[in-house]
């Protein structure tokens, strides 16, 4: 594993530690995209469909079940949890999720590198992934004033990607044989869609401001 690669993981699973840190500890979801959590969740559920039947390593299973864990658990909080779900704007979060589904999985049953079940699954989490973070950004933009702990989680949810892209380019360069043009094109998409939130985050950073994202 290449310093990309862990930076990666330890930058998304900072930013779940955040996520959960805002909803356990003060109780408020406010700011955050149900729709995205179940895009998350369904991403997760999709790609990790081999965790009891090909072990790799004990830090590749571990971080399976973390983000399965997490995943479903943000769920359950914003839609059960009595304190928790009060904060959650139902009102603005209106992006209609579902509808990015079907698409992702139809291009899944038609690009794909294996026409298997979990290879087209992996693929479908990948698709989805790439657009599963739409319905946050649409959200953030509608409330325009983001606190902290929401900027934060969204920021390194971004970087988390940007750093993986570093350790594809780190791989294909030390790698023989090292091309993936799925992943890579996903992680591309997903990648642009934070170009914006960036420029707005980074300025508020410097500028010591808060964060707010125009119309």
């Amino acid at each position: 594993m290449n310093i990309f690669r862990l930076s990666g993981d330890m930058t998304h699973l900072m930013s779940v530690i955040v996520l959960l840190l805002k909803i356990h500890t003060i109780k408020s979801c406010a700011g955050i995209s149900l729709k995205t959590q179940e895009l998350y969740a369904l991403v997760f559920a999709t790609r990790y469909l081999d965790i009891f039947t090909d072990f790799v390593s004990v830090y590749n299973t571990i971080m399976k079940l973390i983000f399965l864990a997490t995943s479903f658990s943000i769920v359950w909080y914003m839609r059960h949890h009595k304190i928790v779900r009060r904060s959650y704007d139902k009102e603005q979060d209106t992006f209609r999720h579902l509808f990015l589904i079907l698409p992702c999985l139809i291009l899944a049953l038609v690009v794909n590198e294996k026409f298997t079940f979990k290879e087209v699954m992996w693929t479908f989490s990948l698709y989805v992934e790439a657009v599963a973070i739409l319905p946050q950004l649409v959200l953030l933009q509608r409330t325009k004033n983001i606190d902290n702990l929401t900027g934060q989680y969204v920021f390194l949810l971004g970087a988390y990607r940007a750093l993986y892209i570093l350790n594809w380019i780190y791989r294909y360069l030390t790698e023989k044989h090292f091309v993936h043009w799925i992943t890579w094109i996903s992680g591309l998409v997903q990648t642009l869609l934070y170009a914006d939130f960036f420029y707005y985050y980074i300025n508020s950073w410097k500028n010591n401001v808060r964060l707010q994202l125009p119309a």
